[in-house]
């Protein structure tokens, strides 16, 4: 085996092993800055949610007239988020919000299987404040983060006791078997929001695939240089030195005085070759004068 293919051997293995481990490094990276990304937008717009669910409560139902007989689901601050989120979702349909609860009085917020799964979790682990995770959806896989909905204020229980404590138009807008038997401090549902993965994992993809092909062809011209490197600068001279070797060693002792310029180990390797040379040619005139 020469020197030049032990070389690269060497070379190639250690290219491998560098671009598995910078490949696996950069890959986790990518996709939790994209993970990262994608909770942060799922953030805001929970964020959004609340705010506008807010502005329902402190701004709007204040100054609503509503006769006795009439019930206005724009009043209830769930309702507004919800309805609010819905028009975002025209332009960004794959976007969601929700409101989903076990028993809701909007038979729209039922939760469905994954989202029951949700709220069983917050409400048999009150100390989660905030569960996000992945899914399958059939647009692609999709983020939730999701916040667990408590009854803190009595005055909800007035419209979610028993049908008979609520507002009769409530009832007749809703019916008198949905939203009812809500307890004080009782995890009733969870808001969830859902934000696509699906362009930011491609984000990712892309920037990995750029960096492996960009580090890929670094090491392809590392790898030529480096070749012309040791053809220009060990091989051919000890190639060289090899061949001049060999004639001696077979008494053939005409031959040119090898190149010695520079101060380098192979200079020097070449300069001892030429003294031993000149050494071995007197010790043989002295034996033939003999």
């Amino acid at each position: 085996m020469g020197l030049r293919l032990k070389f690269n051997l060497v070379l190639l293995v250690v290219f491998v092993l560098g671009l598995g481990v910078s490949g696996y490094i950069s890959y986790e990276l990518l996709h939790k800055n994209a993970r990262e990304e994608v909770l942060r937008t799922a953030g805001v717009m929970m964020e959004a949610a609340l705010s506008m669910r807010a502005y329902t409560v402190g701004q709007v139902r204040p100054h609503l007239r509503v006769a006795e007989d009439e019930f206005l689901p724009q009043s209830v601050p769930a309702f507004s988020a919800t309805q609010i989120m819905s028009q975002l979702r025209k332009k960004y349909p794959d976007y969601a919000y929700k409101e989903a609860a076990l028993n809701p009085t909007n038979p729209t917020n039922r939760a469905v299987e994954w989202e029951t799964d949700i709220v069983n979790e917050f409400r048999h682990n009150e100390a989660i404040k905030e569960f996000s995770g992945t899914r399958m959806t059939p647009t692609g896989l999709s983020m939730y983060l999701a916040r667990p909905f408590k009854i803190t204020d009595p005055a909800c229980l007035v419209c979610h006791t028993t049908s008979d404590m609520a507002p009769a138009a409530m009832v007749k807008l809703y019916g008198p078997s949905n939203g009812y038997g809500w307890k004080m401090n009782e995890v009733i549902g969870a808001q969830i929001v859902s934000v696509p993965m699906s362009l930011p994992i491609q984000n990712a993809n892309r920037a990995f695939y750029t960096f492996m092909a960009s580090l890929t062809a670094v090491f392809v011209v590392l790898f030529v240089i480096l070749n012309l490197m040791l053809s220009m600068l060990i091989v051919r001279p000890i190639r060289t030195m090899s061949s001049a070797a060999d004639k001696i060693s077979v008494g053939e002792l005409d031959i040119p005085e090898l190149q010695e310029s520079g101060k380098d180990e192979v200079a020097l390797l070449a300069k001892s070759f030429n003294r031993m040379r000149r050494s071995l040619e007197k010790a043989i005139s002295l034996i033939d004068e003999k």
